[in-house]
């Protein structure tokens, strides 16, 4: 199997990720008065079942082409007030492509702690 196309280089991942860590990290931690998660793992099982609902899903409603929108989210519990991410399904693959609110989004990753720089 060839490398997908929007695959970039280790170096590039570990600057923009960087960049996040510089720029946005020490933020979050003031306002929140914590350390947050900025990591979120789903094994690969996972991700293809997920992708597997949401074609099925979308075929039954006439979507050919799905897409999926990260969303950055938060928990306000008495679990935990961290962050996490959604993934939405969306009626297309365009940058504007609308949520799928007809399709549930999932959650539940697991993060590092302390958070994983990559």
């Amino acid at each position: 199997m060839s490398k997908p196309a929007k695959c970039i280089s280790v170096a590039e991942a570990k600057e923009l990720c960087n960049n996040w860590v510089k720029t946005r990290a020490s933020v979050l931690e003031q306002s929140s008065g914590a350390q947050d998660a900025c990591d979120f793992m789903y094994s690969v099982s996972e991700l293809e079942e997920f992708l597997a609902y949401v074609k099925s899903k979308s075929e039954e409603q006439g979507i050919s082409d799905p897409g999926v929108r990260i969303h950055f989210a938060a928990y306000d519990n008495d679990e935990s007030n961290k962050a996490t991410v959604i993934l939405a399904p969306t009626k297309g693959t365009t940058a504007n492509a609308p949520v799928n609110y007809d399709i549930e989004p999932m959650d539940r990753s697991t993060t590092g702690w302390p958070p994983n720089n990559y």
